[in-house]
């Protein structure tokens, strides 16, 4: 007999936590844009569809990053075209520069994300642009995204720490993020880029970034699992007052530009965790854990998650 038959896991109400918390589930962008292979687009609508029916309401669908570094989401125009939208459910989209969101726009996207960077040299590797450069060019990207009335999220990674500069100090991320939401983004998710962050520097990096003038209740959180510490690292931004959380079904993902990154948070294990302790998310389990076991025969290896292990073998 498997644990859901059984009712597991059991409700323990914690607290100090939010009532319901929103997961931003980014498998089909982030966790794809990793395969080594391309997959195909009708797999990737059934995806999407699927993550849809069991429950989560917002997909970050794609991006319209040059297809020449991300080959596996060269078919953006395609997909969208092809997706069917589910009422209630959001279908943001990564947009790098200002030819993404020529493309966006073009595909009548109501939702984008831009991607910064805490530190100079994440920045010079990802972005061709120094940490200061960055925003002369998400600032004509957001202007224009919010004048065609889009909303804007705003991603920073290497906010915990930097596979070439080391640990990366909680004011630099704080200054980083404020620019980014004095500029237009409505929500800042903060990114775990290379798993190495723990619950005290999580604690630190948000309490900076709120004091910097950025509410809580406009803060995400991004975790890797590289050393195990999502899952902890989660709980903590959530007794500060997070309620959106990024995470990857399956476990799916990483980062092309930090080779140290494994797979994001998945959101098995997440969902897991919120339903032991009564955090509601609107999320069926079963189902998710249905889609990622799907998923991962296509891709034709075991799903990182522990949650979709245990209930799926």
């Amino acid at each position: 007999m498997g644990a859901r038959e059984v009712g597991l896991p059991a409700t323990v109400r914690a607290d100090g936590l939010p009532e319901r918390v929103t997961i931003w589930e980014v498998g089909a962008r982030d966790g794809l844009q990793n395969e080594s292979t391309v997959v195909p687009v009708d797999v990737k609508l059934e995806f999407l569809s699927r993550l849809a029916d069991a429950g989560l309401g917002v997909l970050e669908a794609t991006s319209f990053v040059h297809p020449k570094w991300v080959p596996q989401l060269a078919d953006a125009e395609e997909l969208l075209a092809g997706l069917t939208k589910v009422d209630g459910v959001s279908y943001p989209v990564l947009v790098p520069n200002e030819r993404g969101l020529d493309r966006a726009l073009a595909a009548g996207v109501r939702h984008i994300a831009i991607f910064g960077s805490a530190t100079e040299t994440f920045a010079k590797r990802n972005l061709n642009r120094t940490l200061d450069e960055q925003f002369a060019m998400f600032e004509p990207v957001v202007t224009r995204a919010r004048a065609e009335g889009l909303d804007v999220r705003a991603y920073v990674s290497m906010c915990f720490g930097d596979p070439w500069e080391g640990p990366v100090a909680a004011d630099q991320v704080a200054a980083v993020g404020k620019r980014l939401v004095d500029m237009g983004s409505s929500q800042l998710s903060l990114g775990d880029t290379i798993g190495v962050a723990t619950p005290g520097q999580v604690e630190s990096v948000i309490a900076a970034t709120a004091a910097a003038g950025v509410p809580v209740d406009d803060i995400a959180v991004h975790f890797h699992d590289t050393y195990g510490q999502a899952l902890s690292n989660t709980l903590a931004a959530l007794r500060l007052g997070v309620t959106t959380v990024d995470s990857s079904a399956g476990g799916l993902g990483g980062c092309p530009y930090a080779e140290s990154a494994t797979g994001n948070l998945a959101t098995e294990d997440l969902v897991w965790m919120l339903d032991g302790l009564g955090v509601r998310t609107g999320v069926d389990l079963d189902r998710l854990a249905d889609t990622s076991a799907w998923m991962a025969e296509r891709l034709g290896r075991p799903a990182p998650s522990r949650v979709v292990r245990a209930l799926r073998g």
